[in-house]
């Protein structure tokens, strides 16, 4: 029973399923595809040809959207839809172009055409293990006539087909995710594509929260204030043609001078939001301070032969900073590294500690935020970190390379520690 148990999991049965629901819908998809695309190919003496096959290419792509869906249900693997081809021009005549020219409709529908007796041999394969091996050890008991030897030599067959039988399900399911990626999914180019226009977005977006953000914090902190010195002004001006006495004119200029000093501070802040003046010594002096007044003991090592461009810098210096409030305020870190290093045209920064662990992203959470800032720029942000710790958190941002050298005289790049005083891990 435990046998059986573990050849007919969860995950076997669905492949199963999966392999039994498939053959009739590609034999169904590929009648009706062959169909349509000799109709058009005969067709294409005529006007009518052309429109005929495009129509064929959007069903076809129709129904790769589905097989994308039910393999992402039934088999967990979610491939990603190619993106739709771009129409020149407007019109029907736009779109019938579009969709000809798209070499996407072209795979999927070659999918469709050869997929039918692939399905039928995975089908066959992996079927005919569970099933000649089901057959042959339940019968074995009724067959007649059967010697010793035999029944063993069957028995022992089916246990044989049967503990295969698992392995020749994955493997035939592997060769159809291979079929689904290769054909139905996008190209390594129509990926990149979709991947950039995914960070043109998000840029746009972020562009967008930062304006608004910059706008608001202007219009409800620092103007109001700045609005407010010039009613205090306005005051002072009537206190002295109604020649009041000293110490009020005093007192609303100390009103005006203290309002002024808070807009200035605002304004200050503003701007350190946006660039922050540190930044200009370098990123490695910018890290340094954050260390110095990090609440968390930090040490830093920092690997830079070239430094990176002003941008990356600046998301490098507020990704950082953002994974260290969250050490000290989330993790309950006693210690934490930083590593920033540049290889090979990509820039790591890595953020370690030993807190209690347990970060992951969710919706709407500053790691999420940062991965999305970091995905801007092409970037990735990666998560380590189990329950009860320690937590380490990779970003690597593509970085192109600068002629502008790092500032002679620094301290050796290799080992450098910052705040805690503690050596840097190996």
């Amino acid at each position: 029973m435990k046998l059986l148990t573990a050849i007919f999991d969860r995950r076997s049965r669905t492949g199963l399923a999966y392999l039994l629901l498939v053959v009739p819908i590609d034999l169904l998809s590929f009648v009706l595809l062959i169909v349509g695309s000799l109709a058009g190919t005969v067709l294409l003496l005529t006007p009518l040809g052309t429109w005929l096959l495009a129509v064929v290419l959007r069903g076809a792509s129709g129904l790769g959207g589905r097989r994308r869906a039910l393999a992402a249900r039934m088999l967990g693997d979610r491939v990603p839809a190619p993106a739709r081809p771009v129409t020149s021009g407007g019109g029907l005549f736009g779109w019938r172009r579009a969709v000809l020219r798209d070499p996407v409709s072209w795979r999927v529908l070659a999918y469709a055409l050869i997929k039918p007796p692939v399905a039928v041999l995975s089908l066959a394969l992996a079927g005919g293990f569970y099933t000649y091996g089901l057959i042959s050890l339940i019968y074995l008991p009724f067959y007649e006539g059967v010697l010793g030897y035999e029944a063993l030599a069957i028995l022992v067959t089916s246990v044989i087909l049967l503990l295969l039988g698992p392995w020749m399900l994955r493997s035939v399911l592997g060769v159809e995710r291979l079929m689904i990626r290769g054909l139905l999914g996008p190209t390594r180019a129509n990926q990149r594509i979709s991947d950039l226009q995914d960070s043109r977005d998000r840029a746009v977006k972020d562009a967008d929260i930062t304006l608004r953000r910059i706008e608001r914090d202007l219009h409800d902190g620092a103007q109001a204030r700045l609005i407010g010195v010039g009613m205090h002004l306005a005051i002072v001006r009537e206190l002295i043609g109604a020649q009041a006495p000293t110490q009020q004119v005093v007192a609303a200029v100390d009103t005006a001078q203290a309002t002024l000093a808070t807009a200035v501070a605002e304004l200050r802040d503003l701007v350190r939001g946006i660039h922050p003046p540190v930044l200009d010594a370098g990123l490695e002096a910018a890290l340094a301070t954050v260390a110095a007044g990090s609440a968390v003991p930090v040490t830093v090592q920092i690997d830079l032969p070239s430094r990176p461009p002003p941008a990356l810098e600046s998301i490098a210096y507020f990704t950082v900073c953002e994974l260290l409030t969250n050490a000290g305020r989330h993790s309950e870190a006693r210690n934490a590294t930083i590593r920033v290093l540049l290889r090979s045209g990509i820039l790591v920064l890595q953020v370690h500690d030993d807190g209690q662990g347990g970060a992951y992203q969710r919706a709407g959470g500053g790691l999420a935020g940062l991965a999305e800032r970091v995905r801007v720029v092409d970037g990735h942000l990666t998560i380590d970190s189990p329950a009860g710790g320690p937590t380490t958190v990779t970003v690597e941002i593509p970085c192109p390379a600068e002629d502008e050298p790092v500032p002679q005289g620094r301290p050796d790049p290799e080992r450098r520690s910052v705040g805690s005083g503690l050596p840097v891990p190996g």
